[in-house]
């Protein structure tokens, strides 16, 4: 007599799809497909074989492995599409409606979908749209149905809407900034979404908005004072029932109806101990409303404080952060004023400074290295802050980077990087792979605003935060807002956050 097997389970189906950009409302420049063809566009199969072998260390890499090692066989993913581009203008429509489409027609392809994972930046902008990844949300849900769940993962500078929270089954954000946790995010959410798709919990959340708009140097993770509200969402998330803690500081360049910071809860079938642990969160970010930025200071002050500075040159550079015009928070990366600055007044001092002029690159890349060449510099895409300069010096360096072409053009002792495309220099191996020395550097300019305080840390002896004139401008109040819900703090006097108006 044959015994007869028991058939295996059939296995689960997971869509993956990632699509980060973060949107400056205040940037002329707009997002083309060539921002995410240099960073990264890889679509379906194309993610496994080679997205998250680039970036291995990103929320696919963490949810595939994760689904790998605990899924026991029976969860199978399904990638769509990795799309990442630097921070910049409002993405092309046309841009956003290929991925829109693209991404429709794949699941509309699918002959089984048991559950999504969307990692999604949240404060991506789109011209003549508004909040287009709730639009990108509300267009699944139209496809897939109601009961499939939904997983999202966010930036914590993410701009969280009521739509967006509607149509998700839950939502996780980093909690780190500078950003460290991207792999464990995917991690949390593979287990969050697996465990939904068996039924063994049942994600229940808790979102609730503030009138504030707060960024800059005062969010980092381990200062003062966002240090205490980040140790307190990680005791609540050791609670059993609790599955997810996530605290929104909302990107400050993002012009919208709801820009502002949110706090989610998300509890296992618990939507009161949801409520009131998003409400503690909210209250602890509105004890801190009133901590002061980080000032910047003139080119000047730190160029002075840095000639007085023999004994810490010697043992690394420092580090100018170029804070009116950060490529990380969507500013174009073509202000010249540091450089102005550092020609006529410190061309002594060893600096190295990334620059984008596609044009003048290009055009520089007919010469053989050696050959001197003048270039006019500035005010070629963002026409309200930026200033022309002429700019003299020896070519030294030729080469392709994910940055398009990239030479290197010496002047005196200033090393300026020109490059195609927008460049934040978010790590020293951008420099050193084009054969410059951070050791022997007396100051390096980058243009983000917190990756390099983690990644730098071995070279950098003094940290500036340097403020010219740009449309990554850290003073709320100079910013020409025509969307935001008023009141907010600091714009105006609100005593408590749950009545913003008396």
């Amino acid at each position: 007599m044959l015994t007869q097997l028991n058939p295996q389970p059939l296995s689960k189906h997971i869509a993956l799809i990632e699509l980060h950009q973060e949107t400056n409302s205040f940037s002329q420049v707009p997002t083309t497909l060539r921002e995410f063809e240099s960073l990264a566009l890889y679509y379906g199969e194309e993610v496994l074989t080679h997205g998250i072998k680039v970036y291995k260390k990103f929320q696919l890499a963490g949810f595939i492995s994760t689904v790998k090692q605990h899924g026991q066989g029976r969860f199978k993913t399904v990638p769509i599409l990795a799309a990442w581009a630097t921070s910049g203008g409002p993405i092309e429509a046309s841009v956003y409606k290929h991925f829109h489409h693209y991404i429709l027609e794949q699941l509309q392809g699918m002959a089984q979908i048991d559950g999504i994972y969307l990692s999604l930046h949240g404060a991506m902008g789109v011209e003549g749209m508004r909040d287009p990844e709730a639009y990108l949300l509300r267009a699944i849900r139209q496809v897939v149905g109601e009961a499939v769940p939904i997983g999202v993962s966010y930036d914590l500078h993410g701009n969280i809407t009521e739509e967006k929270v509607r149509l998700a089954t839950f939502i996780n954000a980093y909690q780190t900034n500078p950003h460290r946790d991207h792999f464990k995010v995917g991690q949390k959410a593979a287990r969050l979404l697996m465990d939904t798709m068996d039924g063994k919990v049942n994600p229940t959340m808790a979102f609730l908005k503030m009138p504030l708009l707060k960024g800059g140097g005062m969010t980092i993770d381990f200062l003062k004072p966002m240090r205490k509200v980040f140790g307190v969402m990680r005791k609540m998330e050791k609670r059993s029932e609790v599955l997810s803690i996530s605290n929104f500081m909302s990107h400050i360049w993002l012009d919208d109806e709801e820009t502002g910071w949110s706090c989610i809860a998300v509890t296992d079938n618990n939507p009161q101990l949801a409520r009131e642990l998003s409400e503690t969160l909210a209250d602890l970010n509105w004890s801190i409303k009133d901590h002061k930025h980080p000032e910047p200071v003139t080119v000047q002050k730190a160029v002075s404080t840095i000639e007085g500075m023999n004994w810490r040159r010697r043992f690394g550079t420092a580090v100018f952060c170029d804070t009116s015009d950060i490529v990380a928070a969507g500013g174009p990366g073509e202000n010249t004023y540091i450089l102005k600055y550092l020609m006529q007044n410190a061309p002594h001092l060893k600096s190295y400074l990334p620059l984008r002029d596609q044009e003048e690159v290009l055009r520089i890349f007919e010469f053989d290295i050696g050959h001197e060449v003048t270039l006019t510099l500035g005010r070629k895409l963002e026409q309200e802050y930026n200033a022309t300069l002429s700019y003299q010096g020896l070519l030294t360096k030729k080469s392709e980077t994910k940055f398009g072409k990239t030479a290197v053009v010496r002047h005196a002792n200033i090393f300026l990087v020109l490059t195609e495309l927008p460049c934040p220099a978010f790590s020293p191996s951008f420099f050193k792979n084009l054969g410059l020395s951070l050791w022997k550097a007396d100051i390096v300019v980058v243009k983000n605003l917190f990756p390099f305080r983690v990644k730098y840390s071995l070279y950098n002896r003094k940290t500036f935060n340097v403020g010219t004139s740009g449309t990554t401008e850290l003073d709320v109040s100079r910013l020409n807002y025509k969307k935001i819900p008023r009141p907010i703090h600091p714009l105006d006097t609100i005593a408590d956050w749950r009545k913003p108006i008396e």
